[in-house]
């Protein structure tokens, strides 16, 4: 999955009115919420994705925002996680995608980044492209593939 740069002085507006239609709330992640979420992230992005949530947390602020629906959380996104000026690990749960969650969850961090300073930021590995290139306008970073990630050790220990 290549990378993708995002020009961040060109991002719409979080649409926060339309989640909350939707009974969906959009906000930065609280300390006490990290093993909540760092288990939503393994059970829906995988074990590698948590530890980068993990890693999110001992930024200031925290660099992940989360989506909640009846007090549950239904999708994550963070942001300066594998590396600064990275967007991801983000995920959002089965029944909750087509709504906008996974939208709204990227820009709120893509305006995080924009709001610390930052004018491009990096979707790293980007999996679903047309995805971030309708959301933001990400363009793929030629030969980006396997970038920062070819040297994790990817194991189960």
């Amino acid at each position: 999955m290549p990378d993708m740069l995002v020009k961040l002085y060109e991002l719409e507006p979080v649409d926060y009115e339309a989640m909350e239609k939707e009974g969906i709330r959009i906000q930065r992640a609280f300390a006490p919420d990290k093993k909540a979420i760092m288990k939503f992230a393994e059970e829906n992005f995988s074990p590698y994705g948590a530890m980068e949530v993990d890693k999110s947390f001992s930024n200031t602020p925290i660099s992940t925002f989360i989506a909640v629906k009846d007090m549950t959380i239904v999708g994550f996104a963070s942001y300066n996680a594998t590396a600064p000026d990275f967007f991801g690990p983000t995920a959002v749960s089965d029944e909750m995608r087509g709504k906008g969650v996974g939208k709204a969850l990227l820009l709120a961090c893509l305006h995080a980044l924009r709001n610390e300073g930052y004018y491009y930021a990096i979707v790293g590995g980007a999996g679903p492209v047309h995805f971030y290139e309708k959301c933001c306008g990400a363009t793929v970073i030629p030969s980006s593939e396997p970038g920062p990630y070819a040297d994790f050790l990817m194991s189960d220990g």
